[in-house]
């Protein structure tokens, strides 16, 4: 196929003017059958195909996305995910696309449907929704299934929702290999996963790493690991404490997996005050507490799931399908397991990196 063939020199071809060509190839405006079949002879033997970048730019159509995410300020893994939708406004922003973002509170299962309801009275075009609570997350997409909304869903996925693509890690897998960090070279003893501020049971994010936790523990021969599951949701921080307390005084504790960001942060701080004593400690993302605690040798592990880049990319998945008419795929990033080794690789910039291995020399 050359690739380079364009309209005028099917015009001059077919012996027509640029104008016949355009309405034979975007099938507008009337065209002589002679032409016509002039035309798509011309056509179908150099292989001509449509520039649709430049039908795009050319369109006076327009199209409007919502993106329905936790409010940024709550949580710095939402924050992060944020910046991935700026960035996704400045790289379609050539193109007649608008992505406008309707928050909910991340603790607040109510706000969270009345932020979809709100998304979906506004008639947008597509949705990225990150799904947190499951249930809230099933009526609100069968709404947007009504109104024949296509929507993409990032960080969590739920299959039965029919989503036009998933943006995201395999969470059984995540689960997995949080428990063989933490169990790699380790003598048999307690392993715990813990629920931290969120409601594990309307949380399928949470209980597909659980089960991946498990089973990973269930299927190892010839050892007496014990593996505990902690749904941890309490506002008051007292209880929470000495709930963790508690589970950090059992003698032969030897790593815990900490399933959300501010549960890394305060587990991390209250085994620092503890003392290490040989607990494995393995966390999720580069958020600034947990890159503080693995320099310290607090945490020992972190799993990126970089939220940014998955906001980022579940906004072009909807993109590509609403002007180019791509169906997109799902899209499962891998699971990125960071140490102090390896961290200044991953710190977004030159700064970042040279603070962090002062950090580590310190």
């Amino acid at each position: 196929m050359d690739k380079k063939v364009r309209l005028k020199d099917i015009a001059k071809l077919a012996n027509v003017s640029v104008g016949t060509v355009d309405r034979v190839i975007h099938k507008r405006g009337e065209v002589s059958q002679e032409s016509y079949n002039r035309i798509m002879a011309i056509v179908e033997k150099t292989g001509y195909t449509p520039n649709l970048i430049a039908r795009t730019l050319g369109s006076n159509k327009s199209f409007r996305i919502v993106a329905v995410t936790p409010e940024p300020s709550q949580d710095e893994y939402w924050k992060f995910a944020q910046d991935g939708i700026v960035q996704a406004q400045d790289d379609w922003s050539q193109y007649s696309l608008q992505i406008k973002t309707c928050h909910f509170d991340l603790y607040n299962r109510d706000s969270f449907l009345k932020a979809i309801k709100a998304a979906i009275r506004q008639k947008p075009d597509g949705l990225l929704l990150a799904p947190i609570f499951h249930q809230e997350a099933v009526k609100g997409l069968a709404l947007s299934h009504q109104e024949g909304i296509p929507f993409v869903l990032f960080n969590n996925n739920i299959p039965s929702a029919d989503p036009l693509s998933f943006v995201g890690q395999n969470l059984y897998q995540s689960g997995q290999l949080g428990a063989e960090l933490l169990q790699l070279g380790q003598q048999p003893g307690t392993y715990a996963i813990l629920h931290v501020y969120d409601d594990i049971a309307n949380s399928t994010h949470l209980s597909e790493k659980e089960k991946g936790f498990k089973d990973y523990f269930d299927h190892l021969k010839h050892t007496t690991n014990v593996a505990l599951s902690l749904d941890l949701n309490f506002s008051h921080k007292k209880t929470l404490e000495k709930e963790i307390k508690d589970l950090l005084s059992i003698k032969d504790l030897r790593g815990l997996l900490v399933t959300t960001s501010k549960g890394a942060s305060l587990v991390s701080r209250l085994l620092d005050k503890h003392g290490k004593n040989g607990i494995r400690l393995v966390a999720y993302d580069l958020l600034k507490e947990n890159i503080a605690q693995l320099n310290k040798g607090i945490i020992d592990f972190l799993i990126n799931q970089n939220s940014r880049q998955q906001a980022s990319v579940g906004l072009s998945h909807l993109a590509n399908f609403l002007l180019f008419k791509k169906h997109p795929a799902a899209f499962l990033f891998p699971l990125e397991i960071i140490t102090r080794k390896n961290l200044s690789s991953y710190l977004p910039d030159t700064a970042a990196a040279a603070i962090q291995k002062k950090q580590v020399s310190v």
